[in-house]
C-alpha cells in the first residue's frame, strides 16, 4: 500500500523549511559500513521516500551518483529547488517498484520514510537492485518531539510538546507508530543475515520557537487534524507558540533554544 500524505504544495514547502536533517555522524556511520561491507568505489546511492531531499543531499559527496525517489511531485519540486551537488537527481517513484536494473545500487537509504513502505515488496526490491555487499540504511528519530532546553524552563516546554502530541494522537497513522518502534518488525523481516541496529545517537542543535512551530505543522498527524478542522489546527499552532513565549519570558518567536534528538539506524548488507 502506498501512503500519500505529503503531496500538497504548501505541506511540501513547510516540510522543506522545517524538517530535521540527519546528523553528519550518522551519515558517516552509514558510509563506513558500506566501505567495510562492499568496498569502494561507491557508484550509486538511492534515497527512498526522499521528500524534500534533506538526507539525499548529505549523500552527494560520497557517491558518483545519488538519486532521490518519492511519490510526491510537490516534494520533489521543493527538493530540486535547493542548491546541492550536481551528481544528485530526483525522480518520481516508489520504494516498491524501483526503476533500477538488478544488482546496480550500492546503497539504499530511507530517512524517516521506511514506515510508509509496503514491507514485503520493498524488501524484495532491495534484494533485487542491491549489488553484492550493497547496503540498506533505514534511519529515523524515535519520538514526536526533540527534548528542549531553555534556561530553567526546559521541562515545562517539553510538557507543552507532550500536550500537543496528545491533541494529534487521534489523527496519527498506525504507520507512525511503526517508526517510533524503531522499525522492529521491518528489521526482523530483512532477509540478510548481516544486519544490525544502531540506537541512541544524539543530535544536539539549536532551534527557534518559530521553527519548532513549523516542525509541528509539517507532521502528518497535524496535517490530518488541519484537514478535519482547519481553524482549531491553526489555533493550536498560535496557542502553542504563545505558551512557549510566555514560559520563556520572551517576545520574539525567533528566540532560540537547545534541542536534543535521538536517532536510530537499521543497517543490513546483501551477501557477497
Amino acid at each position: 500500500m502506498a501512503y500519500r500524505l505529503f503531496e500538497g504544495k504548501d505541506h511540501a514547502s513547510i516540510y522543506q523549511k522545517y524538517r530535521f536533517t540527519p546528523p553528519d555522524e550518522l551519515i558517516n556511520i552509514i558510509i563506513q559500513n558500506l566501505d567495510k561491507k562492499k568496498g569502494k568505489p561507491h557508484v550509486l546511492a538511492v534515497d527512498l521516500g526522499c521528500g524534500t531531499g534533506q538526507n539525499t543531499r548529505l549523500l552527494g559527496p560520497h557517491f558518483q551518483a545519488v538519486e532521490g525517489i518519492d511519490i510526491s511531485e510537490s516534494q520533489l519540486e521543493e527538493a530540486k529547488g535547493v542548491p546541492g551537488y550536481p551528481n544528485i537527481t530526483y525522480r518520481k517513484g516508489s520504494a516498491e517498484d524501483l526503476p533500477f536494473p538488478d544488482g546496480s545500487v550500492d546503497l539504499l537509504t530511507a530517512a524517516s520514510a521506511a514506515h510508509w513502505f509496503d514491507q514485503s515488496r520493498f524488501l524484495a526490491e532491495a534484494c533485487r537492485v542491491l549489488k553484492p555487499g550493497g547496503c540498506v540504511a533505514l534511519l529515523g528519530y524515535s519520538c514526536f518531539f526533540p527534548r528542549l532546553h531553555y534556561q530553567d524552563c526546559g521541562e515545562r516546554l517539553n510538557q507543552i510538546c507532550e500536550e500537543v502530541k496528545q491533541v494529534m494522537l487521534p489523527y496519527t497513522s498506525n504507520q507512525v507508530a511503526v517508526a517510533f518502534s524503531k522499525l522492529e518488525e521491518l528489521y526482523s523481516a530483512i532477509p540478510f543475515p548481516d544486519k544490525e541496529r544502531i540506537e541512541g545517537l544524539q543530535s544536539n542543535s539549536s532551534t527557534s520557537v518559530r521553527n519548532l512551530i513549523g516542525y509541528i505543522e509539517s507532521i502528518s498527524s497535524f496535517q490530518a487534524y488541519k484537514k478535519k478542522d482547519p481553524q482549531r489546527a491553526e489555533n493550536l499552532l498560535l496557542h502553542t507558540q504563545n505558551r512557549f513565549l510566555e514560559e520563556m519570558g520572551v517576545m520574539s518567536p525567533d528566540t532560540e533554544m537547545k534541542q536534543e534528538l535521538e536517532y536510530y539506524c537499521v543497517l543490513a548488507s546483501k551477501p557477497l
